[in-house]
């Protein structure tokens, strides 16, 4: 494995070791039991600060990502490939939805999607074609699809896990199905009635069949980075399903922290995996912040070189087939680091808060 691109410092005063990038000023924020900082590298141009909420535990190592200090330089090298725009899908109206105890009619869904349309978002993924006795929450899809006032250069998208599914969004004409498989037997069988084996073979036809009729696919696996009923995945079972699916020429590949049991070090050695097979910037991850990591997940991403995300308005979402894996990284705050560390989304956070604001109140 390679060597981490960060160095180390030590907070002699709390006995706390804080890790950033090498090559980037490296500031230590003071923690709960000390006002002492580290000293700044003093060499960069420019600084961009990404923060959150600093937990000190004394004699205990700080993911990586929780304080992140990039300068100017660092943030465009060509070591991070030196593309500075980041595709944000939002799928608040799929996964932000579909853990809620609350239905949202058709109508309103199409009209929050609209609202994201307007605020920029390129990437709107707007339910799943399922069976609405299982997830009744995505009953509809159909009509959201209808009811959406499209705009020009916005890739709408839905999930779908079976071939009745699929024939359903190519009836109505969905232009982008987002194909995912468990890497894991048992969520598999309970997410969606299929073994790991019977699952590939099934994406494989579905992905074909996509293709087949103009449309455009993301191929994905599920539980990526840890299973609530199997725990720790091994990278290379990861790299031997994507490379399963990648074989069937999907447009991109999805990983997602499903369970969300994933952390900065699973996240970089699997996608360290994963570049022996394709380039990062293909690949999409798609992070849950149960555990309070899905900010520092993203960050683990970017710095190997992945540029498209998902994330859910408000934080909302998780997997109704697995115990508390609730909530994804929230697209608000996606969206205000990204900006602060020089990326481009092509959002604005403004008009973002008009959709979390009627997402949120349709739910009250």
């Amino acid at each position: 494995m390679r060597e981490p691109p960060w160095k180390e410092c030590f907070h002699s005063a709390c006995g706390f070791l804080c890790q950033a990038e090498a090559r980037s000023p490296v500031i230590c924020s003071p923690c709960i039991c000390s006002n002492r900082s580290c000293d700044v590298v003093p060499w960069a141009d420019k600084l961009i600060f990404v923060r959150t909420t600093l937990f000190c535990i004394p004699g205990s190592p700080l993911v990586w990502g929780t304080l992140l200090v990039h300068s100017e330089k660092s943030v465009n090298s060509q070591r991070i490939t030196g593309i500075n725009e980041v595709l944000i899908q939002e799928v608040g109206l799929r996964d932000g939805l579909q853990n809620e105890a609350r239905i949202l009619q058709p109508v309103i869904r199409a009209q929050i999607a609209d609202l994201l349309g307007d605020a920029g978002v390129s990437r709107i993924q707007i339910g799943s074609f399922v069976n609405p006795k299982r997830v009744p929450q995505m009953a509809g899809a159909a009509e959201v699809w209808q009811r959406i006032r499209r705009k020009p250069g916005v890739r709408y998208s839905a999930l779908v896990l079976n071939s009745r599914g699929l024939e359903q969004a190519i009836a109505w004409g969905i232009p982008h199905v987002e194909i995912y498989v468990s890497v894991s037997e048992t969520h598999g069988l309970k997410n969606s009635g299929m073994g790991t084996k019977e699952a590939l073979e099934a994406a494989g036809l579905m992905i074909h069949m996509a293709r087949s009729r103009g449309l455009t696919v993301t191929a994905g696996l599920m539980c990526a980075f840890g299973c609530f009923y199997e725990g720790k995945i091994d990278p290379e079972r990861i790299l031997d399903m994507a490379s399963l699916l990648r074989a069937c020429s999907p447009d991109e590949i999805g990983l997602a922290d499903t369970s969300g049991m994933g952390d900065p070090e699973s996240i970089g050695s699997t996608l360290e995996a994963m570049a022996e097979l394709m380039p990062l910037d293909e690949i999409t991850l798609h992070l849950h912040d149960t555990r309070g990591l899905g900010i520092q997940n993203m960050i683990a991403g970017l710095a190997a070189g992945v540029r498209r995300f998902d994330a859910s308005v408000g934080g909302l979402g998780g997997c109704p087939f697995i115990p508390g894996a609730v909530g994804n990284i929230a697209t608000e705050k996606v969206v205000q680091m990204l900006h602060s560390m020089g990326y481009a989304t092509g959002i604005i956070p403004e008009s973002l808060v008009l959709a979390r604001e009627r997402i949120i109140a349709a739910l009250a």
